[in-house]
């Protein structure tokens, strides 16, 4: 069985979380908020750990939306109370962070659970498990584009968090809160390192070559797949700034 038909809904579902992060990337680093995400993911993870703890892994989405919409309604309402709003985001990770490592202390599969949630392996998903990204995905780029644009003051900003919560509450279950990271800041930081192609289209390319090589070296070498991606991307986007910053300098 060659390595496509073998690997083909995990590449597709790749493209998918490289298309709706590479959205909301480009907004978070203009805007210069650049751990929003990682904040929001981090209080999302709380909900699946306590979905994992409490409930035998039922409601998980309902509880990590909700605790993503808690993390963004507290960045929201930060963003127009707080001088120094980086300082409350790292605050807010840490919170979040922590909270997962009190909730799984207790658990005998405390560390597991515990980098499952920051880096999940998703090398082998199936055909059914691209039914809900690809929908959901789908009518949250479709509010985006129709009326984030056409929005102004608070309501374009709760429109915008609320959209990143709920892509993040899916995204996070999906490939864990690091990966969502990554996927969000690095194929967008390297599209507006560049001029000549329109920073959107150049981040879908970018993000989608990035994942499926490092999946693929994930599973030729047989590495952890969350976290061979989180390395990859992250090499790459180091590496990228160093080479641009050196350039810009001469």
């Amino acid at each position: 069985m060659s390595l496509i038909v073998l690997l083909y809904p995990a590449f597709i579902l790749a493209i998918l979380l490289v298309f709706i992060h590479a959205i909301f990337g480009l907004e978070i680093i203009k805007r210069g908020v650049i751990f929003t995400d990682l904040a929001i993911g981090q209080f999302a993870a709380i909900g699946v750990a306590m979905s994992l703890l409490f409930f035998d892994g039922k409601y998980s989405f309902a509880l990590t939306f909700v605790f993503a919409l808690i993390g963004a309604g507290l960045i929201t309402l930060a963003s127009y109370r707080v001088k120094h709003i980086e300082a409350f985001i790292g605050m807010l990770y840490a919170l979040g962070a922590s909270g997962i490592i009190v909730l799984l202390s207790n658990t005998t599969q405390g560390t597991e659970l515990f980098n499952k949630l920051q880096a999940t392996d998703i090398l082998f998903t199936t055909t059914s498990d691209l039914w809900e990204p690809l929908i959901l995905y789908g009518f949250v780029a479709t509010v985006f584009f129709l009326f984030y644009h056409k929005l102004t003051g608070v309501a374009k900003e709760l429109l915008f968090f609320s959209l990143l919560a709920l892509t993040v509450t899916s995204s996070v279950q999906l490939a864990g809160v690091l990966v969502v990271f990554v996927l969000l800041i690095v194929p967008a930081f390297l599209a507006l390192m560049q001029s000549k192609f329109r920073p959107l289209a150049f981040s879908w390319v970018m993000g989608s070559v990035l994942i499926i090589v490092s999946m693929i070296l994930s599973y030729t070498m047989d590495l952890p797949t969350g976290y061979t991606i989180v390395f990859i991307a992250s090499l790459i986007g180091v590496l990228s700034a160093l080479v641009v910053g050196n350039n810009s300098r001469e």
